[in-house]
C-alpha cells in the first residue's frame, strides 16, 4: 500500500470496523460478496470513514505546522519579510481598520534567536517519542480499543498544539517536551500525510504573513479539538456497539467480518525475521528513504524562505507544490506498477527494484544540484518538484515490499518499519541543522545536507537491490515458530 493509497483508504472503505495490530495501527476490513449491493451509500460506515480521514488529516497538519511556522519564528526570516510589512499602509475605509488589526496581531508574534542546530532539534523532536511508542500503543489499543487510543491521542495533540506558542515563550526545553509528547500521541496515525502537509503549508504561509505564526497552532489545534467532538460520540470499535447503525447494515458488516481470515494465535518468528536478509533490505531502505523524505518535509519551507528570500506567504505556496505533485505521482506510479504486473510485462521483484531505483536515483539527482541553482527561483522549484515526483515511485517499490514477503505479519512489520522511519526522522533534521550552522552563509551547509541525504538514500538502494526478494519467505509460511 502506497502513502497515497493509505490516504485514500478511509474514503474507499466499504465499512469502518476498526482493528488494531501489534504495532497499534488502525486497519479497515473491506466487505465482499453480494451484500455489498444491499447497503446504500448513505450509511454509518461511510460517515465514520470520513470522520477517520478528517482526524488523520488534522493530526498530520499538527505534525507539519512547525515546519512552516519556524520560517517566521526566527530572526533571519523576520528580516526577510520586512519589505512586505513596510508596504502595509492604513486605508481610508473599513478595510484600513482590518489591515491595522492584522498588523497589530502580527506585531505581537514574538521572534526567537534560535540557531540552526536548535531548529534542527525542534524539527526532529516530534520523532523522539514516535519511534518508542508504536508497540506500547498497540498493546494499549488491545486493552481499551482503537477508539480511545486514537481519540485521546488526537485530543492530547490538539491541546498541546494550542499551547505551543506559550511553550515557546516559556522556554526551549518546554517546547521540545511538548513536541515529544505530541509525537507519542500522534504515532497511531499514518494516513493523511501528503494532504495534511499540502494544506498546512499552503495556509500556514498566509497566516504567518497576515496575522502571525501563533495562529497556525491556534487554528489547526482548534480543528483537532473540533474533530474530537465528532470522534468520541460517533466512532465505535465494532458495529455491534454503535447506537446509530441500522440493523441491516450491522448484519451486513458482521457477515462480512465473518468471512475474514482472523488468526490471533499466530506467533512472531522473531529469530527468523532477524536472520532474513530480504526483510533487512526493506528495513534499511525504509530508514534511508525516510532520511531524505524527512529532510525535505522538515526543511523545504526554511530553504525556500532563507535561500530564495521568499515571503512567508510565497514560501508556503511554493513549499506546498512539491507535495501536491507528489500526491499525483504516487497515484500514477501505483497505476503503472499495477499495469506492468497485471499484463505480466515484468515480474514482481523487478517492478519493486525498478521503481525503487527510479525513485531514489532521480530524486537524489534532482536534489543535489539545488545549491548550485539557488540564484534561480524557477530552477530551484523545478528541481524540488521533480525530486518529489520521482521519489513517489518508491511507494510502489521497497516501501510496500513487506506485503510480498510476509503478508501474514503485515501489520507487525508495518509498525516495525515505521519505528525505523521515525528513528530516521529523529536524526535527519538534527544533522541538517548541524550542517547548516557550520557555514556563515549556509551555502555549503545546504550543500552538505543534500549530499548526505542523497548518499544515504543511494546506499540504502544498493543494499535493497542486492538482497530484496518478492516471494513469501519460509518463516512467513509456518504456523509455530519462536514466540515474542
Amino acid at each position: 500500500m502506497s502513502r497515497m493509497q493509505g490516504e485514500m483508504l478511509p474514503l474507499m472503505m466499504t465499512h469502518t470496523q476498526l482493528r488494531t495490530n501489534p504495532a497499534g495501527k488502525i486497519s479497515a476490513v473491506k466487505p465482499s460478496g453480494p451484500g455489498l449491493f444491499l447497503v446504500g451509500f448513505c450509511s454509518v460506515r461511510y460517515g465514520l470513514a470520513l470522520i477517520l480521514h478528517l482526524c488523520n488529516f488534522s493530526i498530520y497538519t499538527q505534525q507539519m505546522n512547525l515546519s512552516i511556522a519556524i520560517t517566521a519564528m526566527v530572526n533571519h526570516t523576520e528580516a526577510s519579510s520586512q519589505p512586505n510589512s513596510s508596504t502595509e499602509q492604513p486605508s481610508m475605509d473599513s478595510l484600513g481598520s482590518w489591515n491595522e488589526t492584522l498588523k497589530e496581531a502580527k506585531a505581537l508574534a514574538p521572534v526567537y534567536d534560535w540557531s540552526p542546530e536548535i531548529q534542527g532539534v525542534l524539527l526532529s523532536s516530534l520523532n523522539y517519542g514516535s519511534f518508542l511508542a508504536p508497540i506500547p500503543t498497540g498493546y494499549v489499543a488491545g486493552i481499551f480499543g482503537a477508539k480511545y487510543v486514537v481519540g485521546v491521542g488526537l485530543f492530547v495533540s490538539s491541546v498541546l498544539t494550542l499551547f505551543l506558542p506559550l511553550a515557546a515563550d516559556a522556554g526551549l526545553a518546554l517546547l521540545i517536551v511538548f513536541r515529544v509528547i505530541q509525537g507519542i500521541a500522534q504515532v497511531m496515525v499514518l494516513t493523511g500525510s501528503l494532504l495534511g502537509t499540502f494544506v498546512v503549508l499552503l495556509v500556514g504561509g498566509l497566516l504567518c504573513q497576515t496575522i502571525g505564526w501563533p495562529y497556525i497552532f491556534y487554528i489547526f489545534g482548534g480543528i483537532g479539538c473540533a474533530c474530537c467532538l465528532l470522534w468520541f460520540p460517533l466512532v465505535y470499535n465494532d458495529p455491534g456497539s454503535h447506537p446509530f447503525i441500522s440493523t441491516s447494515e450491522k448484519r451486513f458488516i458482521v457477515c462480512s467480518l465473518a468471512q475474514q481470515d482472523c488468526s490471533p494465535g499466530w506467533s512472531l518468528p522473531i529469530k527468523a525475521m532477524i536472520k532474513s536478509l530480504p526483510l533487512w533490505a526493506i528495513v534499511v531502505s525504509y530508514f534511508c528513504e525516510y532520511w531524505l523524505f524527512n529532510t525535505i518535509m522538515a526543511y523545504t519551507p526554511t530553504y525556500i524562505s532563507s535561500v530564495l528570500q521568499a515571503s512567508p506567504k510565497d514560501s508556503g505556496i511554493l513549499s506546498a507544490l512539491p507535495f501536491l505533485v507528489g500526491c499525483i505521482s504516487i497515484v500514477l506510479g501505483g497505476l503503472l506498477a499495477d499495469f506492468l504486473l497485471s499484463r505480466k510485462v515484468l515480474r514482481l521483484i523487478i517492478i519493486r527494484k525498478v521503481f525503487s531505483a527510479t525513485g531514489v536515483f532521480f530524486s537524489s539527482m534532482f536534489l543535489v544540484p539545488l545549491p548550485w541553482v539557488r540564484s534561480s527561483q524557477g530552477a530551484t522549484m523545478a528541481f524540488l518538484v521533480l525530486s518529489a515526483a520521482s521519489s513517489s515511485f518508491c511507494e510502489s517499490g521497497a516501501l510496500v515490499n513487506f506485503l510480498d514477503i510476509a503478508p501474514r505479519y503485515a501489520g507487525f512489520l508495518k509498525g516495525l518499519l515505521q519505528v525505523f522511519a521515525h528513528i530516521s526522522g529523529a536524526i535527519s533534521p538534527t544533522v541538517a541543522g548541524v550542517f547548516i550552522s557550520q557555514d556563515s552563509n549556509a551555502e555549503f551547509g545546504w550543500r552538505n545536507v543534500f549530499l548526505v541525504a542523497a548518499a544515504i538514500d543511494i546506499v540504502g538502494l544498493i543494499f535493497y537491490l542486492i538482497f530484496a526478494r518478492a516471494e513469501v519467505q519460509d518463516w512467513a509460511k509456518e504456523e509455530a515458530l519462536t514466540h515474542f
